[in-house]
């Protein structure tokens, strides 16, 4: 049984707060954050692929991942400008289907007991702009990405 994903987006505000617990040191969590083959064992939906294009996991790092089901691929990209180990990242993102709507996600780990809590503050340009990513189906990837990672962190 994997632990519940709790995402907020208060109306009127430009924010998706996302808080999640998993069953694993926070070492092993942060590291499916930040390394790229990892990461593509469980970002997203399983019903999508994941190609990491580029991920340079360091401050000023730049990184790309390309994600696609049913023939159509979907190309995300950033920079990293905060990467803490076990503790901190702070990175743009935009979509390539939006372009110049430039957002920034801060995720934080916390350790207690053996378990991780990650907290994910996403700031988007506009309120509109982050509707419009909650409309694709986001929140769906987002669980669903979190138990595969769950499974991956397991094995």
């Amino acid at each position: 049984m994997s632990n519940p994903t709790a995402i907020t987006a208060d109306d009127g505000v430009p924010f998706v707060d996302t808080v999640r617990e998993f069953d694993a040191p926070v070492s092993a969590v942060f590291k499916a954050h930040v390394d790229p083959d990892l990461l593509a064992k469980w970002l997203g939906p399983r019903s999508t692929v994941l190609n990491v294009v580029e991920y340079n996991a360091t401050a000023g790092g730049r990184w790309r991942y390309e994600s696609g089901d049913n023939g159509a691929t979907f190309g995300f990209r950033g920079v990293f400008h905060t990467v803490e180990a076990d503790a901190l990242i702070i990175m743009t993102f935009e979509f390539d289907g939006a372009p110049d709507q430039v957002g920034i996600s801060t995720t934080t780990f916390e350790e207690k007991d053996g378990r991780t809590k990650i907290v994910v503050h996403e700031v988007y340009p506009s309120v509109e702009a982050r509707d419009m990513a909650l409309s694709t189906g986001m929140n769906y990837g987002v669980i669903e990405g979190y138990e595969r990672l769950d499974e991956a962190l397991a094995a």
